[in-house]
C-alpha cells in the first residue's frame, strides 16, 4: 500500500484533536556510559525544560542514540544521574524501569509487532488503562495521525510512512510527559519525509510533551527544534538556537557540521585576516595561522574587472539555484557557489566575485 494513492501524503487528522500531556523536566546530570570498558558518554550534563523540543544532533557513533536509551531507561548509566521532574529514575542507587517512567519511546525502525494488528500495536502501550478507555485512546490517536481506517491492517500491510504514523500513535497515545524519538525520519524517501516531519511536530507542539528527537541531519535539527544540542566523541559540544549554533559555531568542526564552506588558509594581524578570498575582522583571534570559512551563499557574481578575479569553470542549474564552481588565484581548489538569479556567467567565462562578509567565519588554524 502507498501514500502515494491520494498524493504526496494521505491525509493526517485534524490539528487540535491529540489531547494535551503533562509536560515532565528531564536531567541529565554528570551521565557517562561506557560499552566494553569504553567510554560512549563522558559525563553529560543536559536539562530539558517541560514543553520544550531538543533535538541531538552529531555524526554517527557520537554518542546521541545512547544518551536517548538512557533516557527511555532501556540501559542503564554507568555513571550519573537522570531524574524526571525531580524524581530520579536512574542513579548509583535507583533505576526505574522505562514502563513506570511515562516516557514515549519510538524506535528509527519503528519496532512494531508483526504479528499485531494497527490497533494492537497501539493498544500494546495502553495496558495500563481499563479496555474501555484503552479501546478510546488508541481510535483517537490512530485518527489524529490519520490511520483509524488501517486499525485492522497488520504492519507488513502498510507502506513506511503509514509504518511510521502507527509508531507516533502507539508512542504519544498514554500522553506520556516525555517523547523521545531515534531518528524518526531517516527511513522516508525525501519526497514524504518533509510532509511527516510537518505533520509530526505539529502532533507533538499540539500535544505540549518534553521531547527529545536524535537526528544527524542538522537542516532537520534547525527547522524542528527549540534548542540544538551538538554532539561529538561522546560530548556536549555546543547547544542553543539554531541561529546561535549556525552564526556562532563553538569550533571549526562545528561550523563544518552546518555548512559546506569554501575555506582558504589566512593569517590574522591585528584583529583581521587576510586571505586569497579578502580581509575579514578576526578580533576574537590572536596573531597566526588561520582558516577563513565562506558560505556557498555568501558569494555574488560582478562583471569582470570588479571585486575579486575570477574564472568559471562549471555551472550547474539546481532548479531553485544554480550551483557554480570558480577558479580565483591563490586557492587549490574552486571556489563553490550557490546562486540564485546570477549573472549570465557561462564556462571559461571571466568574472567579479562579491562576498557577503556577514557569511563569512574565521577560526585559528589550530582550530582545524
Amino acid at each position: 500500500m502507498s501514500d502515494a494513492t491520494t498524493g504526496p501524503l494521505r491525509r493526517w487528522g485534524q490539528r487540535g484533536t491529540a489531547g494535551a500531556a503533562i509536560p515532565a523536566r528531564l536531567c541529565l546530570s554528570g551521565v557517562g556510559h561506557d560499552y566494553g570498558g569504553a567510554p560512549v558518554l563522558r559525563s553529560i550534563d543536559l536539562d530539558v525544560a517541560p514543553g520544550e523540543v531538543v533535538c541531538l544532533l552529531g555524526p554517527s557513533g557520537c554518542g546521541k542514540t545512547t544518551l536517548l536509551r538512557l533516557a527511555a531507561g532501556v540501559e542503564t548509566p554507568t555513571r550519573g544521574r537522570i531524574s524526571l521532574d525531580e524524581r530520579e529514575v536512574a542513579g548509583p542507587d535507583r533505576f526505574v524501569p522505562p514502563e513506570e517512567r511515562g516516557v514515549g519511546l519510538m524506535f528509527q525502525d519503528y519496532a512494531l509487532f508483526p504479528h499485531l494488528t494497527v490497533r494492537q500495536n497501539v493498544l500494546f502501550g495502553l495496558r495500563a488503562l481499563s479496555a474501555s478507555d484503552a479501546g478510546t485512546a488508541a481510535i483517537r490517536a490512530l485518527s489524529r495521525v490519520g490511520m483509524q481506517t488501517h486499525a485492522d491492517a497488520y504492519p507488513h500491510m502498510l507502506s513506511g510512512g503509514e509504518q511510521q504514523r502507527v509508531a507516533l500513535a502507539r508512542a504519544v497515545a498514554p500522553r506520556p510527559g516525555v517523547i523521545l524519538m531515534d531518528e524518526p525520519f531517516s527511513n522516508l524517501d525525501p519526497r514524504m519525509r518533509d510532509a511527516v516531519r510537518e505533520e509530526t511536530v505539529a502532533l507533538l507542539r499540539e500535544m505540549g510533551a518534553t521531547t527529545i528527537i536524535v537526528t544527524h541531519d542538522p537542516e532537520e535539527a534547525m527547522r524542528i527544534a527549540d534548542r540544538v544540542v551538538l554532539m561529538r566523541r561522546g560530548e556536549i559540544v555546543q547547544a542553543g538556537t539554531a541561529v546561535e549554533l549556525y552564526r556562532q559555531p563553538a569550533d571549526l568542526a562545528a561550523a563544518r557540521f552546518f555548512c559546506d564552506f569554501n575555506e582558504a588558509e589566512g593569517v590574522v594581524r591585528g584583529g583581521r585576516a587576510d586571505s586569497p578570498l579578502g580581509i575579514y575582522p578576526a578580533p576574537h583571534l590572536p596573531d597566526g595561522p588561520a582558516v577563513v570559512c565562506v558560505r556557498p551563499q555568501a558569494i555574488r557574481l560582478r562583471a569582470a574587472g570588479f571585486c575579486l578575479p575570477g574564472r568559471v569553470l562549471t555551472r550547474r542549474f539546481l532548479g531553485e539555484v544554480d550551483l557554480l564552481e570558480i577558479a580565483v588565484q591563490g586557492l587549490d581548489a574552486p571556489l563553490r557557489a550557490r546562486l540564485r538569479g546570477a549573472l549570465a556567467a557561462k564556462p571559461g567565462q571571466d568574472v567579479g566575485i562579491d562576498i557577503d562578509a556577514d557569511e563569512v567565519l574565521v577560526f585559528a588554524a589550530s582550530a582545524s
